[in-house]
């Protein structure tokens, strides 16, 4: 089953933008539910996306692309 991980919408307030500053783990790794997989930077805060499931990580955006609020930036399989 195909899981996707998307920014946030709640992440922060208003419409701004963020980038994927850092990828803490290695695309085709196994991640376990709650681990820590991204880092977002919006306006000089770093926000950490975690992983809503367990499985192998497949990653759409690379680091330092600007994302939005609900974008898919990658996919966990299980």
């Amino acid at each position: 089953m195909t899981t996707e991980i998307t920014v946030p919408a709640d992440l922060w307030e208003g419409e701004t933008e963020g980038v994927i500053t850092a990828w803490l783990v290695n695309d085709g790794a196994e991640v376990a539910q709650g681990d820590l997989v991204a880092e977002v930077m919006v306006e000089k805060a770093q926000y950490e996306i975690e992983a809503p499931v367990s499985g192998r990580l497949s990653i759409a955006k690379e680091e330092d692309e600007v994302v939005s609020k609900g974008t898919l930036i990658a996919t966990l399989e299980s």
